[in-house]
């Protein structure tokens, strides 16, 4: 016996790549026959994380039903007794998230997500985000496993749950990687990142959250997920954006999955290992990297990201931590080396001959990157349209350069005729070399529950290559840092 669907089942292809050779097997639902049975069953209150991706294990995983979203969650979540996150307690977050999207308000959320429970859970997984490295290493064992990628997801709490359910949970042999770009321009940033955050309790070392530009104080005010939080908290709303931003500091930049795929969400990043001819007015006479001469840029060194200060509120466009605004905010270009990314006023632009020397140096096959939507890749004709969520930006010898985008009909807010209709997707990764990419294409789920953006999409500018990342004010930055440390 299946389990029914959460959502009903879209045209859904998959694209495998064998060698150099690409394979894509479509499937299309024949209307008048049933829906097929998902890949796994949903998972029920008694399994364990073996059990989700193995329901033969368990015989309560015939027995258990879908929550209904359309259904009144009986009561307000409370955080568990014992402080220890269960399957059951998620599936309920779950359905309570998408119950309140539907049915309540924003500032209703409250009232099935009380701010001590948020509370406790963001306390939780910031401090298991905390004591992660910079480069987190994703280590699969020798067991049969997969690995799940996921690009940007942007606030669609409900593609969110869907791509969740397609892929198949978290479980002892299913990992997920995210990219980042969690928050901002969806209407539903704070519950999509809650729910990511308490996989990530449950699952710390299958479930790896990276983090993305827009998991910053500066884009999260432009783009609308302060407001939100604000609109959806109302006089608790400062604190839980605090608290926010505090595990944003905490989300690693990038992760090796098997030793052999590289990701991140923007891409690659400078060596900071160069003589400048300036020096600080601080302790020791530090030297500090500015107005470097562009002659002497060259790639960075895996010890050096793992040596970068990741935790800041805005990562710096200028000074002696470039790393991680490289790492975020980085792009790919088809012409050759690297150089600054003028169009961001941040991060670098690199070319397959730098993709190339990255892969040979540290003997991968894969580079996965997020970062750029249909709105980016409109405005940069000379590479592939962001039309299927997923683009190959690099082929070279020792490998392949891929971007992921997850998020479909983007972006949420714009007027039908201003959406791209684009599909998202999401890589899997297969046992024994995980290095031949599968990837999943997904349209959104459709009718969205009704709602307002946070953010004035018609006045804002619509993609990110367009801010005035200069304008950051550094010593605010500093200040929030204090003020989130000494909560």
């Amino acid at each position: 016996m299946h389990l029914p669907w959460i959502f009903p089942r879209f045209k859904h292809e998959t694209l495998v790549f064998f060698s150099s050779a690409p394979y894509l097997l479509t499937r299309t639902p024949n209307p008048s026959s049933p829906s097929p049975p998902p890949p796994n069953p949903l998972p029920t209150p008694s399994m364990s994380a073996k059990e989700i991706s193995n329901p033969d294990l368990s015989s309560s995983a015939t027995e258990a039903t879908t929550p209904s979203p359309a259904s009144t969650p009986e009561i307000a979540l409370s955080w568990p007794s014992d402080g220890i996150l269960t399957v059951e307690w998620i599936r309920a977050l779950t359905a309570a998230l998408d119950w309140a999207s539907r049915h309540l308000p924003p500032s209703g959320l409250p009232s099935v997500l009380p701010f001590p429970v948020f509370h406790r859970l963001v306390l939780a997984a910031s401090n298991l985000l905390h004591k992660e490295r910079n480069c987190v290493t994703v280590d699969v064992g020798d067991e049969p496993c997969s690995v799940v990628v996921v690009g940007d997801v942007h606030g669609q709490l409900h593609d969110v749950i869907f791509l969740l359910e397609d892929a198949g949970f978290p479980s002892e042999d299913r990992f997920f990687v995210f990219n980042g770009d969690y928050v901002d321009r969806g209407a539903w940033g704070l519950e999509t990142f809650v729910l990511l955050l308490a996989w990530k309790i449950f699952l710390p070392h299958r479930v790896f959250l990276l983090r993305g530009n827009h998991e910053s104080k500066y884009c999260t005010s432009v783009y609308g997920f302060e407001k939100e939080v604000m609109v959806k908290y109302g006089d608790q709303g400062q604190q839980v954006y605090r608290k926010c931003l505090r595990c944003f500091e905490g989300l690693p930049l990038a992760s090796i999955i098997a030793g052999c795929v590289y990701t991140a969400h923007g891409g690659l990043f400078r060596s900071m290992n160069i003589a400048s001819s300036k020096r600080s007015k601080g302790k020791k006479g530090r030297k500090i990297v500015t107005n470097v001469n562009t002659n002497l840029l060259k790639l960075g060194s895996l010890e050096e990201l793992q040596n970068a200060r990741r935790t800041v509120l805005d990562p710096p466009w200028e000074g002696s931590n470039l790393i991680p605004g490289d790492v975020l905010w980085s792009d790919p270009s088809l012409k050759p080396g690297i150089s600054p990314n003028e169009e961001r006023g941040i991060g670098l632009l690199w070319g397959p001959d730098c993709t190339e020397e990255f892969l040979k140096k540290y003997n991968l096959k894969l580079i996965i990157r997020s970062h750029e939507g249909p709105d980016a890749r409109d405005k940069r004709h000379d590479l592939t349209a962001m039309n299927d969520g997923y683009t190959i930006d690099h082929t070279v010898e020792s490998g392949k350069l891929i971007t992921l985008f997850s998020a479909p009909d983007y972006p949420q807010f714009q007027a039908t005729e201003e959406r791209f209709n684009n599909r998202g997707a999401y890589i899997v990764l297969q046992a024994p070399d995980f290095t031949s990419p599968e990837f999943h294409t997904f349209e959104a789920i459709k009718p969205r529950p009704q709602a307002n953006a946070y953010y004035d999409f018609e006045e804002v500018i619509d993609s990110d290559e367009e801010l005035d990342l200069q304008s950051m004010d550094h010593g605010s930055a500093l200040e929030g840092i204090t003020a989130i440390q000494t909560e």
